[in-house]
C-alpha cells in the first residue's frame, strides 16, 4: 500500500499486475520476500489466529531473536509464528500456500525466503511441492546465510532451487569459503553478491575505489552459479538500503559507472557454462601471496577454466607461471575471455603484471569422449 499511486483509478493489485509485466518486457523476472517464520508484531493474525504464535510464560507474543558476536538480538517489532507446536498447523500451511499462489497471480516468478533454515523442512518441502506443481518454473531462494553448513544442506534439500553463499565475507586467503562450497554444492547451487541490502554499500566500504568493486563484482559472478547485485551497486551507490524505508528519492547522483564492465562480466557468465554451476573448484598455488588463483572445472560439459585475481586493489601485482597450460587437464589452448586487458595469445612461460584488482579469465575445453 505504501508504494502503490495513490492518485491512480487502478487498483493496487492492477498496479502491480503491471509492474512485473512490464519488469517482465524489459527481461526481468520479478521476485519478492517470502517471510513465513515471522510477521509483523501489531498484525491481525495474533488476534485473529493466537494458535498459529509462539507465547511467552507472561501473555506475550515471542519475537525471533538471533545470536550476533555473542549477544542475543531480538526484533521485538516481529511476533514468531509456532510452527512446530500449533495446534492449527494445516490453517497455517494453507495459510502461508494462499499467499504464495496470490503473488504468484500479482506476476512474481521467484521467492527469496527468509530466514529459511528457521522453518521446519517439512513445511518447505509440502509448500514448494505443491506451488511447483501447477508454477514448475516458480524459483525458490533459501536465506541460510550464517547457519552451519549441515544445516544449509539440509534446508536446500527440501527442494529449494538456490541458497545465498557467503563469499561477501571472503577475504581471499581463509579455508572456510572452500569448505563451505565443498559441503554445499552438489546439493544446491549458490548465489554470491558484492553487497547486500543486509550489508553496508560496498563502495562506502572501500572509500570509492573502482578497482575494488570491479574485483569483487568479478569474483561473485564466477565464483557460483548465481550473482546478486543491489540496484545503485553499479554508480557506486554509498547510501545503505533499507527494506522498509527506502525509497526512490535515495537514488545517488554519483560520478562512476560500472554499467558496461558489469556488461562484459554478465555475458562472460552467460557465454560459459562453467559460471553457471557449481563447478569442482581449487585454489591453486602461485608463489605471490597477494595473488588468487582458482581452477574450475565442469560437470556438465568439457570447459575448465583458470581465473587470476590480484587480491591487492591498491597496487599492481607480480604473476609467474612456467605453463598455464600445465594447470589445467585440457590439451586445448587456454584462450582469454577477461572483461578487461584482454590478452590475443597466453605467453609460455608466463610473466604479467596484473592491475589493483584485475582480473584475468582463462578458458579451455578438454576432448569430448565418444561412445562406444
Amino acid at each position: 500500500p505504501v508504494l502503490v499511486d495513490q492518485k491512480s483509478k487502478k487498483a493496487p493489485q492492477k498496479q502491480v499486475k503491471e509492474a512485473t509485466k512490464t519488469a517482465k518486457k524489459l527481461g526481468l523476472n520479478a521476485m519478492v520476500d517470502l517471510v513465513i517464520n515471522h510477521c509483523s508484531v501489531d498484525s491481525d493474525l495474533i488476534k485473529s489466529h493466537p494458535e498459529w504464535f509462539l507465547w511467552e510464560s507472561k501473555g506475550h507474543v515471542a519475537h525471533p531473536f538471533c545470536n550476533e558476536d555473542g549477544k542475543k538480538v531480538v526484533w521485538k517489532d516481529l511476533a514468531k509464528f509456532d510452527h512446530k507446536d500449533t495446534k492449527d498447523k494445516e490453517g497455517l500451511f494453507q495459510y502461508f500456500l494462499n499467499i504464495v499462489k496470490f503473488l504468484i497471480e500479482l506476476g512474481f516468478e521467484g521467492f527469496r525466503c527468509d530466514a529459511a533454515y528457521q522453518v521446519p523442512k517439512s513445511l518447505w518441502e509440502r509448500l514448494i511441492k505443491e506451488i511447483k506443481k501447477e508454477h514448475p518454473d516458480v524459483v525458490f531462494f533459501a536465506e541460510t546465510l550464517g547457519c552451519p553448513s549441515d544445516q544449509t544442506r539440509r534446508t536446500a534439500s527440501a527442494g529449494f532451487d538456490y541458497i545465498f553463499n557467503s563469499s561477501k565475507w571472503w577475504d581471499f586467503n581463509s579455508p572456510w569459503l572452500m569448505a563451505q562450497y565443498v559441503l554445499t554444492r552438489e546439493v544446491v547451487p549458490s548465489i554470491s553478491f558484492p553487497e547486500s541490502h543486509d550489508t553496508v554499500r560496498l563502495c562506502e566500504e572501500l572509500h570509492g575505489n573502482i578497482q575494488g568493486l570491479k574485483q569483487r563484482y568479478l569474483f561473485s559472478a564466477l565464483f557460483s552459479a548465481g550473482v546478486m547485485m543491489p540496484m545503485g551497486f553499479e554508480f557506486g551507490f554509498c547510501k545503505k538500503s533499507h527494506v522498509v524505508k527506502t525509497r526512490p528519492e535515495d537514488w545517488e547522483e554519483t560520478d562512476i559507472d560500472l554499467t558496461s564492465f558489469i556488461t562484459e562480466v554478465n555475458k562472460l557468465k552467460s557465454d560459459q557454462a562453467i559460471f553457471q554451476e557449481e563447478a569442482p573448484t581449487e585454489i591453486l598455488y602461485t608463489g605471490n601471496p597477494n595473488i588468487l588463483l582458482i581452477w574450475k572445472a565442469s560437470i556438465n560439459d568439457q570447459e575448465e577454466a583458470l581465473l587470476i585475481l590480484n587480491k591487492d586493489i591498491y597496487n599492481k601485482q607480480h604473476f609467474y607461471a612456467e605453463s598455464l597450460q600445465k594447470l589445467v587437464q585440457a590439451g586445448a589452448p587456454l584462450r582469454d575471455i577477461s572483461p578487461e586487458y584482454r590478452m590475443e595469445y597466453i605467453p609460455v612461460p608466463f610473466s604479467y603484471d596484473l592491475q589493483p584488482g584485475q582480473g584475468i579469465i582463462l578458458i579451455t575445453s578438454r576432448d569430448l569422449i565418444q561412445d562406444d
